[in-house]
């Protein structure tokens, strides 16, 4: 499945609020969401303008699918950035790095997924192949440049995985498995933990403005204000889960 928006957001019909969130939020950057792999992971491409250098968040699958949109659009992907290290995230690493050549990245705490399939969880799938090692680390407060006009800040935000990331630009949040429309990050993996998880989307998503676009690891779009407005796991007194 793809989602493209290209400069200006368009319509996109999955839902009302959906096309709702998309005709009012307008970027300078590319950008666009390829549903992929056997967990329908939201992998990102976003990319600069001015130069066509882009990014790849999240390549959970279909690595052919993933380049020949980057062709199609014209981009050069000269970087590999992942909010965590699960299998249904990373499931096209490999393929992506070598057709590329772009670094990998990834937080200090979920690198060792990257090259153990028991830790990434892959051997669930009956894959047992490492994936390439992490070439960049990045930490909390890290701003990753792509081209001459795209930054993105990093923000740890651990609990459905220790090293889990969110990437934030103006307007926008890419929240990888931490934060979902109407719900979190499952916890009862290995490394899981719900109370800092809770902790993590209250310090470092719900902070933002209320008219950011959120952009999940699986799902439909949302906004800070609607979670923090609907979602019942963010409401006081929730029961823990996982």
């Amino acid at each position: 499945m793809i989602a493209d928006f290209r400069f200006a957001i368009g319509d996109w019909p999955i839902e009302n609020r959906q096309s709702e969130i998309e005709n009012r939020q307008e970027t300078t950057l590319i950008l666009q969401m390829l549903t992929v792999g056997s967990l329908a992971t939201n992998c990102y491409l976003v990319g600069c303008p001015q130069t066509n250098e882009a990014a790849v968040i999240d390549p959970g699958g279909d690595a052919d699918f993933i380049l020949g949109e980057a062709r199609r659009l014209g981009l050069k992907i000269t970087q590999i950035i992942l909010t965590h290290g699960h299998f249904d995230h990373i499931a096209a690493l490999r393929a992506v790095h070598e057709a590329s050549g772009a670094p990998i990245a990834i937080h200090p705490d979920d690198a060792p997924m990257l090259t153990n399939p028991l830790r990434s969880f892959a051997f669930w799938m009956g894959s047992l192949q490492p994936s390439p090692p992490a070439d960049v680390l990045l930490n909390a407060g890290d701003v990753v440049r792509i081209g001459g006009t795209v930054q993105l800040s990093v923000r740890h935000v651990p609990g459905h995985s220790p090293g889990g990331i969110a990437l934030v630009t103006t307007g926008v949040v890419f929240s990888g498995d931490a934060l979902f429309a109407g719900s979190i990050g499952r916890t009862d993996f290995p490394g899981g933990n719900y109370r800092q998880l809770i902790a993590s989307i209250r310090s470092q998503l719900l902070t933002l403005p209320d008219d950011t676009v959120v952009y999940p690891g699986h799902g439909p779009l949302t906004t800070i204000g609607e979670e923090r407005r609907y979602n019942p796991f963010l409401q006081s007194e929730q029961p823990e889960l996982g």
